[in-house]
């Protein structure tokens, strides 16, 4: 079964395709977040360099966030539309998820994050299993000061890796036991997208296009700066 990998959720846009083989092939830029303009042509890309076409896909797989409201409303709705149109099933994995499994191999609680903006981060905690990573805390947002004195009172050497470590590196870099993931631990990625998607499809772990919906953890900018306003 093919699966369709669909990431907008940070500046990265990103779209992979693959199997039981693996990843075939995958498209990543992020380049002045233009999701909608890039999303579309990128997966008719993957499609001809890879001489497949959209009817050959079985499942339609994306990231639901959290992260940015733009990024994630394209995403969401290239991949429905998709799903629509070659009907077929979708699957909705977090971005925390996405950013955790390239560091699956570490022995050390491994700390995801997403950069939030406003000075805050979305964050979750996973560990190392047989089958790769496990989630042990809820995905949640806080300021990246507050994220470090949780980790400084457990004591536990951690590695802290997504876009939002890399922003705020000058929080965790000197904190002991504390290590941030480098470049490529930086965005979440349709590559691990696939490849978490795909077993859970040939369980038929599928969810229904219209019960995909986005993981924001807090309301949109636009509807903040609206509630200031009519307080001021």
């Amino acid at each position: 079964m093919l699966v369709l990998g669909i990431e907008t959720a940070t500046p990265q846009v990103g779209v992979a395709i693959g199997g039981h083989e693996g990843v075939i092939a995958s498209f990543h830029t992020a380049r002045d977040r233009r999701h909608a303009e890039t999303l579309a042509p990128a997966i008719q890309f993957l499609c001809s360099q890879t001489q497949l076409k959209l009817k050959d896909i079985g499942v339609v797989a994306v990231d639901i966030g959290p992260g940015l409201f733009t990024g994630l409303r394209v995403g969401l709705a290239t991949a429905k539309a998709v799903a629509h149109a070659c009907k077929v099933p979708m699957i909705g994995i977090s971005s925390l998820d996405l950013a955790a499994f390239p560091a699956r191999f570490s022995d050390r609680l491994i700390v995801s994050t997403v950069d939030a903006r406003r000075g805050e981060i979305f964050y979750a905690t996973y560990r190392k299993t047989a089958g790769g990573i496990q989630r042990i805390s809820e995905p949640h947002v806080d300021h990246p000061e507050n994220v470090a004195n949780q980790l400084a009172a457990h004591s536990e050497d951690c590695l802290v890796v997504g876009d939002g470590a890399q922003r705020y590196a000058e929080t965790f870099e000197n904190m002991r036991g504390v290590e941030i993931g480098q470049e490529g631990f930086r965005y979440p990625n349709a590559g691990s997208l696939v490849e978490l998607a795909h077993p859970r499809a040939l369980r038929e772990e599928f969810v229904p296009a219209s019960e995909v919906a986005p993981l924001y953890l807090r309301a949109p900018d636009a509807r903040i700066n609206w509630q200031q306003r009519e307080r001021s």
